[in-house]
């Protein structure tokens, strides 16, 4: 009976390497992820409800790009806000107080108990790809080039270079999409290196999410 050799969950997953806060793929094609804040859209004003559609509006309008909108969605965990209340009541010197933190303590146990409390997170993807690029701008070009002969291209500072170029057209889109999002009502924040690779980590160990991220396993996800 014939063997498999068992893949670790990295070999599935199409990421070279996180650089400078950049996804870079298989394919050469780099991502940047933005996280960003969310708006109440239920409780805003009838007025404010139409501004925000018409800015996001235009928003995706004025995108020559695709984006991709990720939710991430997880129950929240509790425990650091209760081993909080917990340090509260052993310090609280008035007996009325300590009353009232156990019982606010008792409450919100009994309450998570029963209730599932999600937290969600937004995040938005960003990408560029040199090939995409070239179709867009010469077709017939980019279709001759599939077919052509390549140059053999193994320097590493040529590697480089190709990095830092594709880097700077990544962040002139990211630049559209932060304003973009900014007219809608919503703050961004660009993830780095570090924040990038601890999110990919939590998604593929989901049992792991609330415990910090080994760091042989940062060492690893970073090669």
């Amino acid at each position: 009976m014939a063997k498999t050799s068992a893949k670790a969950t990295q070999d599935f997953v199409p990421i070279k390497e996180v650089r400078d806060g950049v996804l870079v793929l298989s394919d050469g094609s780099l991502r940047a992820l933005l996280i960003t804040s969310s708006i109440n859209f239920a409780l805003q004003s009838e007025d404010n409800q139409m501004a925000i559609i018409s800015q996001f509006q235009n928003f995706l309008n004025s995108l020559d790009f695709s984006v991709q909108i990720f939710l991430q969605s997880r129950k929240m965990n509790i425990k650091p806000y209760l081993a909080l209340l917990e340090e509260r009541y052993k310090v609280q010197s008035n007996e009325l107080m300590k009353i009232q933190t156990r019982e606010y303590i008792g409450f919100i146990k009994t309450f998570t108990d029963n209730t599932n409390i999600m937290t969600k997170t937004f995040f938005v993807v960003i990408p560029f790809s040199t090939t995409m690029l070239s179709i867009k701008k010469n077709p017939m070009q980019a279709v001759g080039g599939f077919f052509s002969k390549k140059k053999p291209t193994s320097a590493a500072g040529e590697e480089s270079d190709n990095f830092q170029e594709n880097k700077m057209q990544l962040q002139q889109r990211i630049a559209v999409v932060e304003q973009g999002l900014i007219r809608c009502g919503l703050r961004t924040a660009h993830l780095g290196s570090e924040e990038v690779i601890e999110l990919f980590y939590k998604l593929f160990n989901p049992g792991e999410a609330d415990k910090p991220m080994p760091l042989e396993q940062q060492g690893e996800t970073r090669a």
